[in-house]
């Protein structure tokens, strides 16, 4: 049998020093477990740190735009060779992958990205995925490492996504660890604290806003930290962090990526009739569209907006946004099949 795909994330506070520099001894034993779980599953190891790792070769750094991507082409460099040494104890070679959004956002350069996955795993070759920051646009970013690992472990079918905070896990009011989400609501986001490191870009809510995403789409999450030993294998089997649970979802492949990767370039917002149809899966119709934002092409992904403005489902129009706006509030003009309609 294919063994299941695992992706781990790990964020700059988890691999750094304050100071910015890489942490060996946390790398060293990072890589001794995940090691360990390497013949049991497909393993895509998402890492922060080649920023914090290079900017100290930035003279003058102040953290702006250019001086962030020019510290990463340094750090790539450092954090991948200490991952190569480390890994290279244990016999496990690696691979480096430099994610850009449209990767992600067109269909068939997500296929090509899978069937090189595909392959270094057939290799037992694990890719250490980060965001390529040095070509990067400030439109096509992903917000940060956290949505790279989530539209990774959603676009592979992953058995789990594994997010490690220096926290180790979300607390509650009273800083105890929450063990066990089954629902992921409004709720949950409350009790989140809104500090986040000084060196990464993500912090608790970003990590929430992700873990929504993939429990919907089928995936469960762990979040999880490294202040214990075998902190992995101990959150891989739910021991430790927290555990969010995955929801039914029975999409195909296709509607995976569609609901996590593909970017949306328009938005429709409906009335609350169309967003009953929406849940019953029926497609959208024109009549129960209120108003079109942005422009867009048959065949191009919208988001489509409840009418307080909540994201309630992605979905991939059949008409372009010049022809739906002639045809807002008619009956029987199908705007979206609704097996081109994922809900989130």
């Amino acid at each position: 049998m294919t063994k299941p795909v695992l992706v781990l994330k790990f964020g700059t506070a988890s691999i750094t020093k304050p100071t910015g520099e890489l942490n060996e001894p946390v790398m060293v034993d990072i890589a001794r477990q995940v090691a360990a779980l390497t013949p049991h599953y497909r393993i895509v190891l998402v890492s922060s740190g080649a920023v914090g790792a290079g900017k100290s070769f930035i003279r003058n750094y102040q953290g702006d735009i250019t001086q962030r991507k020019a510290a990463a082409a340094v750090g790539n460099l450092l954090l991948l060779n200490i991952y190569s040494r480390f890994f290279g104890v244990y016999g496990v070679r690696i691979a480096q992958s430099l994610c850009e959004r449209h990767h992600f956002a067109h269909r068939d350069q997500f296929l090509q990205l899978k069937q090189t996955y595909d392959e270094l795993w057939a290799n037992d070759i694990i890719p250490i995925a980060n965001e390529n920051d040095v070509v990067s646009s400030r439109e096509l970013k992903f917000s940060d490492n956290d949505e790279l690992a989530t539209l990774l472990a959603v676009g592979f079918g992953a058995q789990a996504l594994l997010l490690c905070t220096s926290v180790g896990g979300l607390l509650d009011t009273e800083g105890q660890i929450i063990r066990h989400v089954p629902t992921l609501d409004e709720s949950v986001f409350r009790v989140v604290r809104t500090d986040k490191s000084s060196l990464g870009l993500g912090g608790m809510s970003s990590k929430l806003t992700f873990a929504k995403l993939a429990t919907r789409l089928g995936v469960p999450v762990v979040i999880f930290g490294l202040n214990e030993p075998d902190g992995i294998q101990k959150a891989v089997a739910g021991q430790i962090g927290t555990r969010f649970d995955a929801q039914p979802a029975g999409l195909s492949a296709r509607n995976r990526w569609l609901g996590s990767g593909s970017l949306a370039v328009g938005q429709l917002q409906v009335d609350a009739g169309a967003v009953r149809a929406l849940q019953r899966r029926s497609s959208l119709l024109a009549v129960g569209v209120g108003q079109v934002r942005g422009e867009f092409e048959a065949g191009e992904v919208v988001e489509i907006l409840d009418p307080e403005g909540q994201v309630v489902a992605v979905a991939k129009a059949r008409l372009s946004s010049e022809v739906l706006v002639q045809n807002l509030q008619q009956q029987n003009v199908e705007v979206a099949h609704a097996n081109d309609i994922v809900l989130l």
